[in-house]
């Protein structure tokens, strides 16, 4: 018990207020930019409205548990969302499968994403990708992100160069607060220019219903397989990315992977199609402006998992709050508040001058946002960096077949 008070006490001391607003951003920006597409999955599955509500429910729910209890475990900002390609996936592979043979799918991703980080067969795949390959693809991600806050001006030039002009002046006078104050002052601004506009809104709690699971070949083939490459290759890999770009390189790698999948496989009956690691929304959490101190960041997560946790709870009602915000703001907040961990990322991308073209092929190609077999582009900007990296620096390949020869 003394061990358990010891660190709810630990936990309180390090809480802040920019970490409570950072996690605030990230379920803002995490819902906000896709749970449209969730929607859509759900009714390409014919899910029905209470239905849907249970997706949102689930969802909110296991990201907020795993990504609070996760957190706590290994002090470090470890935040989980739901699979955003695998969304758009289910959008357009879906005609031939029912809502209760989807949900079997569902719970078989979850099990081989539980059997690939309880067997450390991921972990030991990450090993083998080189920082700067890995940096370039976090980038490539990210900065779209950094793009769209500034593309925001053609719409809302007053609104967006405002949050600009506060972030880069508070940023250097208050740099822990600089995103709480930019995203308070682009609120005003965007309430005085009737950007946002009160409505009112029935909050109730949401019901979770419960799909009875069918399980088959076709689901599995269908569903099940190309589900779970994309959240690997697209959620996972970025996901970890983000880590070691931060110098959370001593966080363990499988538990976080296993549990995620135990957590899709638990909820899937309810709506959970898949929760892996995040993304763009844990680049927040990471950066300096959750906390100045890196040991500390972990707070973030926990207030994203909170909020996660409160905006499962109150389903669709929580998403037309959000809906509120104007699409400039959000765009605005989430690249300003994303500018440190993409310089950090493309640093850490082109300072080894023997990996700098591969990182660079990377980088491009994740950019791009091409998709292949409903594969996005950061896998393959991977892909392609490793083997530019490899016809560059042929020294391994020519020792593995030298090696095969003396056998």
């Amino acid at each position: 018990m003394s061990k358990q008070l010891s660190l709810f006490k630990n936990i309180v001391q390090d809480v802040s207020l920019s970490a409570i607003n950072a996690g605030f951003i990230t379920v803002l920006v995490g819902f906000t930019s896709s749970v449209v597409i969730v929607f859509q999955a759900a009714y390409a599955l014919g899910a029905s409205p209470q239905q849907i509500s249970s997706w949102i429910l689930a969802l909110g729910v296991g990201m907020g548990v795993t990504g609070i209890a996760l957190s706590i475990r290994y002090k470090t900002p470890i935040t989980t969302a739901w699979s955003t390609s695998g969304a758009a996936m289910l959008v357009s592979t879906t005609s031939t499968v029912n809502l209760n043979e989807a949900i079997g799918a569902f719970i078989m991703t979850g099990i081989l994403i539980s059997l690939s980080g309880f067997s450390g067969l991921f972990e030991r795949v990450m090993k083998k990708i080189p920082l700067s390959i890995a940096a370039a693809m976090l980038s490539g991600v990210l900065i779209n992100f950094g793009v769209d806050a500034f593309s925001a001006m053609k719409s809302d030039l007053f609104l967006v160069l405002t949050m600009f002009i506060v972030f880069i002046i508070t940023q250097k006078y208050s740099p822990r607060y600089a995103v709480i104050y930019t995203l308070l002052i682009g609120c005003m601004i965007a309430y005085q220019q009737g950007l946002i506009e009160p409505a009112a809104i029935e909050f109730s709690i949401t019901t979770p219903v419960f799909t009875m699971p069918v399980f088959s070949l076709q689901a599995f083939i269908g569903i099940t397989v190309p589900l779970f490459v994309v959240t690997m290759a697209s959620q996972n890999l970025p996901g970890l990315t983000v880590l070691r770009a931060s110098d959370y390189k001593d966080t363990p790698v499988s538990p976080l992977i296993a549990w995620t999948g135990v957590s899709t496989t638990l909820l899937a009956a309810f709506g959970a199609y898949t929760i892996n690691l995040a993304t763009i929304t844990s680049a927040i959490c990471v950066g300096k402006e959750a906390h100045t101190d890196p040991k500390k960041r972990y707070i973030a997560a926990i207030a994203a998992g909170f909020f996660y946790i409160v905006t499962g709870l109150f389903g669709t009602a929580v998403v037309q709050a959000f809906t509120l915000f104007p699409q400039s703001l959000i765009l605005a907040i989430a690249g300003l508040a994303l500018i440190g961990t993409i310089g950090n990322a493309l640093a850490s991308a082109v300072i080894d001058e023997r990996n700098r073209q591969a990182a660079l092929i990377t980088f491009l190609i994740t950019a791009s946002g091409i998709s292949f077999l409903s594969i996005g582009s950061a896998f393959w900007g991977i892909i392609a960096g490793a083997f530019t990296l490899l016809i560059n620096t042929p020294q391994p390949i020519v020792a593995m077949f030298t090696k095969l020869l003396k056998k």
